[in-house]
């Protein structure tokens, strides 16, 4: 079984590419822009570090922000999950490329995060996918977050992040706000991987999506393999992208009930319930016409 039909996605997939309307907010490292397995037709880019493309493709920055484009975005004949290829991918890098190596969670501060929320929204995202954790938390910076969560909530824009990779029990400022899918990451037989977080919040309002041996987009000409919760998150929003490219008139509370299964009564279990595209598709599908 893939990683693909672990989740039920490519009865989704088959059904569309993605459209272009769709705009996913890829808060992360930078992105080789000039990869062949990218359209750049698709991609856009927010001034951030360097702008949205590498500057030094051996970075943990660039590799990381590749690698989660490549499960997103890549084209379909590529060895990446390519779960939206037609969607429109908004980059807005938030690591610097000074260090390399293959670092798993890279992280950004609270105020950091907040800014670079904001410009999703001023780009008119739909969804933000966020495969960091936070460094340096403080009141201030964390109120800030807050906020730009709140924004999100108040504009209809999903927010999908991951749950962490520390392996202990407990929240962050991102996973416990109440607008936010947390994602924990999982194998193939559907079993938690060790190094990912879990809490009450991450179990009552995430979701658990492939986490491990992930195939996608290196930067030296060859496919990369990673595991972690931020290799899971894209799962979740790209299935999220390939909803509103079907259901273009779902709103974003709709959109985010079908995906979670949260219509569902859920255990009190600090491990949430596997991603589901196809049962998110057929709830969706009960109260919205397609596109």
């Amino acid at each position: 079984m893939s990683p693909l039909e672990q989740v039920k996605l490519p009865a989704l997939m088959a059904r569309t590419s993605g459209s272009p309307d769709v705009r996913i907010g890829l808060i992360d490292g930078p992105v080789l822009t000039h990869h062949p397995d990218l359209s750049s037709e698709h991609l856009r880019e927010i001034s951030g570090y360097n702008g949205g493309t590498c500057t030094q493709a051996n970075s943990a920055a660039c590799l990381h922000g590749t690698f989660v484009a490549g499960i997103l975005s890549a084209r379909q004949s590529s060895p990446a999950p390519a779960i939206c290829p037609n969607c429109t991918l908004v980059v807005r890098p938030i690591f610097p490329e000074v260090t390399s190596g293959h670092e798993s969670m890279p992280s950004a501060t609270p105020q950091e995060l907040a800014a670079a929320i904001q410009d999703c929204l001023d780009a008119d995202v739909q969804v933000i996918n966020l495969s960091l954790a936070l460094a340096h938390p403080s009141t201030k910076g964390e109120q800030a977050l807050d906020e730009a969560i709140n924004q999100c909530a108040r504009r209809g824009v999903l927010v999908v992040a991951a749950a962490g990779n520390q392996g202990t029990l407990g929240s962050s400022a991102i996973t416990r706000h109440p607008w936010v899918i947390p994602v924990v990451a999982c194998d193939l037989t559907g079993r938690p991987i060790s190094e990912s977080n879990f809490g009450s919040s991450i179990g009552r309002r995430g979701l658990s999506a492939p986490g491990a041996n992930i195939t996608s987009l290196g930067t030296a000409g060859q496919p990369l393999t990673l595991r972690g919760t931020s290799v899971a998150v894209p799962f979740v929003t790209g299935a999220i992208a390939l909803l509103w490219s079907e259901f273009s008139a779902a709103n974003a509370g709709h959109v985010k009930l079908a995906i979670t299964q949260a219509h569902q009564l859920r255990r009190a279990s600090v491990v949430p319930p596997l991603l589901n595209g196809e049962a998110a598709y057929q709830n969706l599908s009960t109260t919205y016409a397609r596109r």
